[in-house]
């Protein structure tokens, strides 16, 4: 397997296709690089060098008991960008890997990217507090913590089946390989990392961070996602960046580009060519 060695002695596997300007993939929780093996696939054939990590403690990358927080998994980043000598890079996040994405360009990345482009993604942040009035309360991600920790297996099942991919909206087209793939892909990875990552991606802040991106980003997002709420996220985000481009996607919901990637593919390629 191609894996790098961190500083700390933890192992990130990751998958390194093609050659041609770089795109680095960002996946969300509790999930792995696999999640992105459409837009791999079809940007590879359109002439990119694709690259797709597991998050430390997801997927096939070490399981770690420490370093599960974002400012950690944003040195991952980096390490993995210097270590297979990435520039000119278009970095593209989905949900906790749209804030990782945006962490990364901003602490580590400007120097080395071009572009970055966020998908139903998690930024500024989400949890509701006097400061964040919109947000999502707390008891939501006790919820998401208690449900884990009690059985993660059918926990899982029940978040693919329901509101990630908007299976659970009345007359949707309910793809039960997706909903497998997304629990095959969640069950290899760390319960314990897993459950801190649910702080992760429920409390990091990240407004400071989309004030110091230089770069252009894209920012994607369905106004039926049920997991981060657009209001909240989006539409504040694009009001954060210097050089942001907000595009919204009617009736789509958070895991839009699995269930719509003939959308989100020609949208991305456009913004990646301009």
């Amino acid at each position: 397997m191609n894996t790098i060695t961190t500083k700390d002695g933890t192992q990130i596997f990751y998958r390194d296709w093609g050659s041609g300007q770089p795109i680095v993939f960002h996946h969300g929780w509790p999930l792995s690089g696999d999640d992105w093996d459409n837009q791999m696939l079809f940007f590879l054939g359109q002439g990119y060098r694709v690259i797709a990590h597991d998050r430390r403690g997801h997927g096939r990358s070490m399981q770690t008991t420490k370093g599960n927080d974002m400012d950690t998994y944003a040195s991952d980043v980096a390490e993995l960008a210097a270590q297979l000598d990435l520039k000119n890079a278009i970095h593209v996040g989905h949900s906790t890997g749209g804030g990782e994405v945006v962490r990364y360009v901003a602490k580590h990345g400007n120097s080395r990217v071009a572009k970055a482009a966020i998908i139903s993604a998690i930024p500024p942040v989400m949890l509701k507090s006097e400061a964040n009035p919109g947000g999502t309360p707390m008891e939501v991600f006790d919820g998401y913590r208690t449900a884990l920790a009690a059985n993660r297996a059918e926990f899982y099942l029940a978040v693919a089946r329901g509101p990630f991919y908007g299976f659970n909206r009345p007359g949707a087209a309910v793809a039960e390989g997706m909903i497998r793939n997304w629990w095959r892909q969640g069950m290899m990875g760390s319960a314990l990392a897993h459950y801190e990552c649910i702080k992760v991606f429920s409390e990091t802040d990240l407004t400071d961070d989309l004030r110091e991106i230089n770069v252009p980003i894209l920012i994607m997002h369905g106004d039926d996602d049920q997991v981060v709420p657009i209001t909240d996220s989006a539409e504040l985000s694009i009001k954060l960046v210097k050089n942001g481009t907000l595009k919204i996607y009617k009736g789509l919901p958070h895991g839009m580009f699995a269930t719509h990637p003939e959308i989100i593919n020609r949208d991305l390629l456009a913004f990646m060519r301009e």
